[in-house]
Parts: C-alpha cells; sequence; structure tokens
C-alpha cells in the first residue's frame, strides 16, 4: 500500500509554501473520493468481480476497503501505483465481525457501512477517531428499523460507536430527514439493492447537498440498478436487481480539482484539468461558474475544465450544493476585491472539523476580514499576509489554505500529512506548478 518513495511532507510537523508569479499548467487530478467509496460499497454488495480503475487510494478508500473487507464476503486488492481497486467475492455470507470495525474519520464510508451491517447476519460494532465519535448518525439509525435492520447508538447520543444487528434487511417503506446529511440517503439507496422486498425511502424535509445523491444514482445505473424517484423527495428501489461486475473508470476528483482552480483564479494564470467535463455529476464542478462570476475565464472542452483567472470581485452565492469546496471559495474571496456573502452552509459544521469556524479563524489570522453566522460567512477581499495555519486535522483546510501560500509570502500549514485523506499527492502535485518542479518542503 505505501509509496515506494513516500513523500517526508506527509510526516512533516509543518511546510512552509513557496509562492508562485503566475501559472500555467495541466493538473491531473486523482480519482474521485466520492466516486470511489460509492464503486466500491457497490463492488462489495454486486456478488461479482470488480475492478475500479484510476481510483483513489486515499485514507477514506482504504478504511471502506477494510471496513467491507471485514464481514468475510469479498477481498479488497488495492494497487496503488496502477491507481485499481479490485473487488473479488470470497463465497462466504455477509457476517458481522468480532471485532469493531474502526474507520478513522472516513465519514462517507462509516455511513455506507451501518447500512451495509443490516445484511450481515450478527452484531457488528462501527466507530472512528474522537472527531467522528461526535458527527451526527442519528437521522440514519431512525430511518434503519422499518427496513429490518437495529442500529443503535452505543452511547445514546446518535454518534458512533454504532452497534448494528443485521442478517433480516426486509425493505419496506421508511422515512428520513435529509438535513443533516445526504449521506445518509445514499447510504439506504446502496444498501437497499440487496433489501429482500422493495424500498421506499421518503425524504421528509428538504435534501441538503443534493448532486451526492445524484452521483449515487448515477453510479447505480453505471452498475447495472436503476433507482425509480420522485425528485428529490421520494426514491423506490425495486428488489431482484442485479449489479454487474466487470470494470468501472472513475473520473477526476471535482473537490481536488477545485484547489488548483483557485490557484490559477488568485494567481491570474491559467489551469487544465483533463477527464472532467460540465456533464459530471459532481456537484462540485459549479466552483467553475462560481470563479467565472468572480471574474475568471472558464470553457469545458477537449474533455476537459481549462480556468483563466481574472479581476477578481465579490459575489453573493449559495452553496449548499458544493459544501466541500466551501473552504476553497473563501480562500478566493479572500484575495477578490469587495465582499463575497457564502450562504446556506450549516453542514460545514458537522464535517471532519467546524469549516466555517476554521475558515474564520485562520482566514483572520492572515488579516482578512470575515464575518462569522451560524450558516454563513462574509469575506471582505483584500491582501492576505502570511500566518501559520491550524488545520485541525482537515485535509480541506490544509490544501485551501496552501493554494493561499501560492499567492501569499510566509503561509506555513501545520501537519500537512493531513491531505491523505483524500488526496495523499497534494505536495507533489503542487509541486508540479513551480516551472523548477522544486519542493515547497
Amino acid at each position: 500500500m505505501a509509496s515506494a518513495n513516500p513523500d517526508p511532507r506527509r510526516k512533516a510537523a509543518e511546510v512552509t509554501v513557496r509562492p508562485l508569479r503566475t501559472m500555467d499548467a495541466d493538473v491531473k487530478v486523482l480519482g474521485s473520493k466520492s466516486y470511489t467509496n460509492r464503486y466500491l460499497a457497490i463492488a462489495s454488495l454486486s456478488g461479482r468481480e470488480t475492478t475500479l480503475e484510476n481510483a483513489l487510494i486515499s485514507d477514506d478508500t482504504v478504511y471502506l476497503s477494510r471496513g467491507v473487507e471485514a464481514f468475510g464476503h469479498v477481498r479488497v486488492d488495492i494497487d496503488e501505483q496502477k491507481e485499481t481497486i479490485h473487488v473479488t467475492p470470497t463465497g462466504q455470507a455477509m457476517r458481522a465481525p468480532e471485532e469493531e470495525i474502526f474507520m478513522g474519520g472516513a465519514g462517507t464510508p462509516l455511513r455506507f457501512l451501518i447500512s451495509m451491517a443490516g445484511h450481515a447476519s450478527g452484531v457488528t460494532t462501527i466507530t472512528g477517531n474522537k472527531r467522528m465519535q461526535e458527527r451526527p448518525m442519528g437521522d440514519l439509525l431512525a430511518a434503519l428499523p422499518a427496513l429490518g435492520v437495529e442500529a443503535v447508538s452505543v452511547r445514546g447520543n446518535g454518534s458512533p460507536p454504532i452497534r448494528v444487528t443485521g442478517g433480516d434487511f426486509r425493505g419496506g417503506a421508511t422515512r428520513i430527514s435529509g438535513a443533516v446529511s445526504s449521506q445518509f440517503t445514499s447510504s439506504l439507496l446502496i444498501n437497499s439493492v440487496l433489501a429482500q422486498n422493495d424500498v421506499e425511502i421518503t425524504i421528509v424535509d428538504d435534501l441538503i447537498s443534493k448532486p451526492y445523491v445524484e452521483m449515487t444514482i448515477a453510479a447505480l445505473a453505471e452498475m447495472g440498478v436503476q433507482i425509480k424517484r420522485d425528485g428529490h423527495t421520494r426514491f423506490t428501489v425495486p428488489a431482484g436487481q442485479a449489479f454487474r461486475g466487470g470494470s468501472v473508470t472513475v473520473e477526476p476528483d471535482a473537490s481536488g480539482m477545485s484547489y488548483f482552480l483557485a490557484a490559477a483564479a488568485i494567481l491570474g494564470g491559467r489551469v487544465t484539468i483533463p477527464g472532467i467535463g460540465r456533464d459530471s455529476h459532481q456537484g462540485d464542478v459549479g466552483l467553475v461558474d462560481a470563479l467565472a462570476r468572480m471574474g475568471c475565464e472558464a470553457s469545458f472542452d477537449g474533455g476537459g475544465i481549462t480556468l483563466r483567472g481574472g479581476e477578481l470581485h465579490g459575489i453573493e452565492i449559495d452553496m449548499e450544493s458544493m459544501p466541500d469546496v466551501v473552504p476553497t471559495l473563501a480562500v478566493v474571496a479572500a484575495f477578490a476585491e469587495g465582499r463575497t456573502h457564502i450562504s446556506n452552509i450549516a453542514s460545514l459544521r458537522v464535517k471532519e472539523c467546524d469549516r466555517i469556524a476554521a475558515v474564520t479563524t485562520e482566514l483572520r489570522k492572515m488579516g482578512v476580514t470575515v464575518e462569522e453566522f451560524p450558516d454563513a460567512m462574509t469575506i471582505t477581499g483584500g491582501t492576505p499576509a502570511g500566518a501559520v495555519i491550524d488545520t485541525y486535522d482537515d485535509h480541506r483546510i490544509a490544501m485551501c489554505f496552501a493554494i493561499a501560500g501560492l499567492r501569499a509570502e510566509g503561509v506555513v500549514i501545520k501537519d500537512p500529512g493531513c491531505v491523505a485523506k483524500s488526496y495523499p499527492t497534494f505536495w507533489e502535485t503542487l509541486d508540479t506548478l513551480h516551472p523548477d518542479g522544486a519542493s515547497t518542503l
């Protein structure tokens, strides 16, 4: 699993980012974390050999690989050099492991496994790191009993550790809130395919982060499963469908490409990201349009995305559909003229850290004026100064502020290794932006 020549920044206490004058680059971005997680979960339920090409090999996807293996019904082989994940059925029935399944800080994989444990005979306990044991799972736990799966929070607070009694995923009708996380709905959709009867899922309020559910439905369709739906309020998963096996190619990660789009934006340069287009179901592609509104020039052609920086100005924008790139947009806003108001982002409070508070705190360190609200933030752009950035064990905080360091001299990123959660080669990729390819370390 380990790289042959691991980047020393993965274990360094901090790195100082070296500024760039301009940028003119083609950047190959790793495979989508969201799609890799979805295809991996689907493949583990398919009963067929499946290979994920251009898969993201990161902390999250490795945790999910080991998590699905714990049920004994599949073997997962990871080839980091070839960027492939191969899933092979063992011929054994799913069973609860004797040891608890530890998922670190992998939120989406943990939520997928909660429902998946409903197919495994016995009692499964699933937990994570300290922050994960604070993150909400209650809506998913409340929805599973109607489908025949008992799932409870061991401490009674709606957070991990979660104990699931499986083996009788009957199906039927259930209701779930979509207000906290779309991952709960995706978890139900993927795992309901193997239910004994049809499953009907009703969203009782407004579903946030809708593009992530669209990605789930698209991944299921790619693997041979159809979902019936009434917009984003009701989904029906017909019983008796069969997944296909074989090979599937994971498209580049839209969240990961956001950092290099931001670099071009704040430096007034150009970046081209091959292999992803406007038709992607990844909601974070919408950042391209947001940056265009701020003064950049964007084009979708030749099977890729090209962004050229321009005179940046502030905007008002609702980011409910693409919360993962809010920190990236906030950093760009710090270099833009005027005020940028980012709204409808309450879900960021329960991510790997409280990302609204974290971004506010770190931008203020750089001399940027930020107003923080329960579900929004307003950034007044200017000339950010260098600062020592705390990253809160959050990959997205580390990467977005590293991009700020390409323009503001003296930006130091603490705990740079936390990027391994979603982009293990981030620092190496950042090096390629420098004409001499020299390290930022």
